[in-house]
């Protein structure tokens, strides 16, 4: 996917209403105050490991590209870490959606704050393998 449309569905995202419940199509998970959606993952099983190690590459330049643009649009994020999220997690507290599931596989996101609402961009890197995985969040609800 380019960045050009990255950067329409993230619109899609930010114009849509929040459903009461949560529910999810395809990619995308929706729920009480926020959209969320996978823009791109390592969900395949693949023979050739250069193959799949250029397409983690090619996802770490969209995610940059992406938070260039955004940059562009927004001015600079802010750039949270979600430890104590993980933490609190593990430890057993609520933590209210998007920001568990978020918490659960990202370290660190960037974040905007337009018109109400927050845009989250996380890209979260295999520690031990070549995965990845971008994905977007719009949200009325504040971080933890």
């Amino acid at each position: 996917m380019t960045t050009a449309l990255y950067l329409q569905h993230i619109d899609r995202l930010r114009s849509r209403e929040f459903p009461a419940e949560r529910s999810r199509s395809g990619a995308e998970v929706s729920g009480p105050g926020y959209h969320s959606a996978c823009m791109s993952a390592d969900e395949e099983e693949w023979e050739d490991l250069t193959e799949r190690l250029e397409k983690r590459a090619q996802c770490v330049a969209d995610h940059d590209a992406l938070v260039a643009e955004l940059t562009r649009r927004w001015e600079e994020p802010q750039w949270i870490s979600l430890w104590s999220a993980q933490a609190r997690l593990v430890a057993g507290e609520a933590i209210p959606e998007p920001w568990a599931e978020f918490a659960v596989g990202f370290d660190f996101l960037n974040l905007w704050r337009i018109e109400g609402r927050w845009i989250a961009v996380g890209l979260d890197l295999e520690a031990e393998g070549p995965g990845w995985d971008l994905s977007v969040t719009v949200t009325e609800v504040d971080p933890p």
